[in-house]
């Protein structure tokens, strides 16, 4: 069985960096990416922030980003990571890894509905 768990949330102020870091096991997959649930948002609003290609690292991106964050895998560690930079509080959500077992994830990585497995999610705060 899969398993994600994501780590490296925390409160920041506004205009810094945090690094999210997710260690998958147990299975294999063909994309990894990251989704955030902002504050008073229903389970089915996850908001699509980044992705990638696991075997090709092709990399995908929410155009609402404007490049403060980057994506990025270590296939040794099985670990995927979300560089975020100039944090603003709009921000402020829990951020949640996913992977894709589906080739077809690959042709469409924004769509929630190819990834089966889901992690906890790790609460980012962004402080004005």
């Amino acid at each position: 069985q899969v398993q994600l768990e994501e780590s490296g949330g925390e409160l920041v102020q506004a205009g810094g960096s945090l690094r999210l870091s997710c260690v998958v096991s147990g299975g294999t997959f063909y994309v990894m990416s990251w989704w955030r649930q902002g504050l008073g948002k229903e389970r089915g609003e996850r908001e699509f922030v980044a992705a990638q290609t696991w075997s090709s690292g092709r990399t995908y991106y929410s155009d609402s980003l404007e490049g403060r964050f980057t994506i990025s895998g270590d296939k040794d560690k099985n670990t995927t990571y979300l560089q975020m930079n100039r944090l603003k509080p709009e921000d402020t959500a829990v951020y949640y890894c996913a992977a894709s077992h589906l080739p077809l994830a690959v042709l469409y990585p924004r769509t929630d509905g190819h990834y089966a497995s889901w992690g906890r999610g790790t609460q980012v705060t962004v402080s004005s």
